[in-house]
């Protein structure tokens, strides 16, 4: 349930309201826009007597929302949200652009694609210290070494940087890390949404291959449940019965992210396609379409590299795709 308040209502009257909300066993998520206030009722509402509530001389409107996630809904809060990664804004008209290796594999080629997608005009650095793989035998990261050598890279460049937890056990390791990223893999992995949801980071929630919009949406709501509003939804592509790519890239996903929440949308063309060729393209594609980031793997040496070689774009690669993009920025669609 959503209370839409007057403009201009009295302070202590909505106090009133809060307070008695609280007693009813709901708690009232407060959102002060910039045209209306709204108070998003999070519990059991069966029993609050509606018809009360319009009769209040603060209130101008109730309505029943079906929806089950609630705090990442948009009805509950109509404004953009901006997630601020250590001084990079994303969401809210801000664009960014996050690049780097699939994995951190040693502090020269760390540097070296750190460097580049700086000078490219990436925000942010990506690199895998764990990896999620589907064979055991594998590269599966550096893990804690490869956390070190990412801080060293920021420390360098500036960018802040995005890497994937796999375990609960590990936050300790990602204390300094920039933005958290939940693989599709552990999209539902509800213990350590919970915990991220303690955490104030940003987190890239990224959604699994074979999830509906509303899993991913329940997903993100388990952490800002926790009180973490800091998240950035992700496509990384979905499994159909299409081969000839990796996924299948659902564009769709970014206008109706939009109108259901309020969290900001990133597209992942290199998963989602499994082929550099078809990055560039892609990356084009979900930028006119109003995405509100893009995290694309970037390579020294592809054919040789670790983790996902053939779908990382090399540094001259990336550097023409990020001049498409600007090109693209000032027309992308950017209705809600």
């Amino acid at each position: 349930m959503i209370i839409i308040v007057k403009n201009h209502a009295d302070k202590g009257q909505l106090d009133t309201l809060l307070q008695w909300l609280k007693g009813q066993g709901i708690q009232p998520n407060l959102s002060v826009g910039t045209q209306q206030t709204i108070v998003g009722c999070i519990g059991d509402v069966s029993h609050v007597d509606i018809d009360l509530i319009r009769a209040l001389d603060v209130v101008e409107s109730v309505q029943r929302i079906q929806e089950p996630y609630k705090n990442v809904n948009r009805k509950f809060h109509p404004a953009d949200t901006v997630v601020d990664c250590s001084g990079v804004k994303v969401g809210g008209g801000a664009f960014q652009v996050m690049a780097g290796p699939c994995a951190v594999e040693d502090e020269e080629q760390l540097l070296t694609i750190a460097r580049a997608v700086k000078a490219a005009g990436a925000t942010m650095l990506r690199g895998g210290a764990f990896k999620p793989r589907t064979s055991p035998y594998s590269f599966q990261g550096l893990g804690a070494e490869g956390i070190k050598l990412l801080l060293k890279a920021r420390q360098e460049t500036g960018l802040p940087i995005v890497t994937e937890i796999m375990n609960v056990q590990h936050l300790p390791l990602f204390e300094d890390v920039d933005v958290i990223q939940v693989g599709a893999r552990n999209m539902q992995n509800f213990e350590l949404l919970k915990e991220l949801g303690h955490s104030r980071k940003p987190i890239l929630l990224k959604r699994g291959l074979a999830n509906t919009l509303q899993e991913l949406l329940m997903s993100a709501e388990y952490i800002m449940a926790g009180g973490n509003s800091n998240i950035m939804l992700c496509e990384r592509g979905i499994r159909t019965f299409e081969t000839s790519t990796r996924n299948t890239l659902d564009l769709n996903v970014v206008p109706l992210l939009h109108r259901l929440s309020h969290l900001p949308v990133v597209i992942d063309p290199s998963h989602a396609t499994g082929h550099a060729w078809l990055v560039p393209p892609c990356a084009a594609a979900a930028t006119a379409i109003g995405a509100d980031a893009l995290i694309i793997e970037v390579h020294n040496d592809p054919p040789h590299a670790m983790s996902d070689g053939v779908q990382s774009l090399t540094l001259a690669q990336f550097a023409t795709t990020m001049a498409h993009v600007r090109q693209l920025r000032p027309l992308a669609c950017h209705d809600r």
